[in-house]
């Protein structure tokens, strides 16, 4: 199966020929047909300069941004930017905090047929966190309270997922806030969904790009995805 994992970056110049060079790793010893988008903001160290540097040796490619427009929409855009016999797209972030070796078993669960969606989990057992002080877990505990009623998957805030691209087609995703993971689960047109389990780890380098206004941007994404379900729920779409 053919697919295309989409990294948004800004300013991860430190780190993103390493991950470029594991993800290859990972996807010839795994006899993988995948290609990694990068998607850069403009970041002024440099990061997507590298990335073309590294394009003729690795299966990557960058789609160059003018400037700092967030983490879901440069998703969205590499997702459009990405090859078209890509059978499924994903997303993963530029910080080592998502588990390489977890993509094949993303790509074995869409290629069985079982499955449309699978999810990097840390809430399902042999899931978890390291490096995160308690108010970063509570916070995310509640992200993931105040999501519950739409899905029973369990890390309904994950960014590291695979999804079938027959099931975003056409599927009005919203580019608010850097949650687009939440977007796929609670929107796409999809069948079953399985979540692997991974150890999420905090990223040693870099900022986080967690702030006030991206907590304030999930409050409006939850609002609006509870709105729409409330107003077909009502019959009125």
């Amino acid at each position: 199966m053919k697919f295309s994992l989409v990294i948004p970056t800004y300013n991860e110049a430190g780190g993103i020929e390493r991950l470029i060079a594991t993800l290859d790793a990972v996807f010839k010893a795994n006899g993988l047909d995948g290609e990694i988008i990068i998607v850069d903001d403009n970041s002024p160290d440099g990061t997507g300069a590298i990335v073309d540097r590294l394009a003729p040796q690795y299966p990557v490619r960058c789609l160059h941004r003018p400037g700092k427009m967030g983490l879901s929409s440069g998703v969205i855009d590499g997702w459009k930017f990405a090859r078209p016999d890509s059978e499924a797209v994903g997303a993963m972030d530029a910080d080592f905090s998502h588990d390489a070796n977890v993509v094949p078993k993303m790509v074995a669960a869409l290629e069985s047929g079982g499955y449309d969606l699978a999810i990097g989990s840390r809430y399902v057992p042999g899931g978890g966190i390291e490096n995160w002080p308690l108010r970063r877990k509570i916070t995310s505990l509640v992200a993931i309270a105040l999501a519950k009623p739409l899905t029973p998957v369990r890390d309904i805030t994950s960014g590291f997922f695979l999804v079938k691209r027959a099931a975003i087609e056409g599927v009005d995703l919203d580019p608010i806030g850097f949650k687009i993971g939440l977007e796929v689960i609670a929107k796409a047109h999809y069948g079953r969904v399985v979540e692997i389990p991974y150890v999420f780890t905090d990223r040693v380098a870099g900022e986080s790009k967690l702030n006030q206004k991206e907590i304030v941007n999930y409050l409006k994404q939850l609002g609006k995805i509870y709105s729409a379900k409330l107003f077909h729920r009502n019959g009125k779409g």
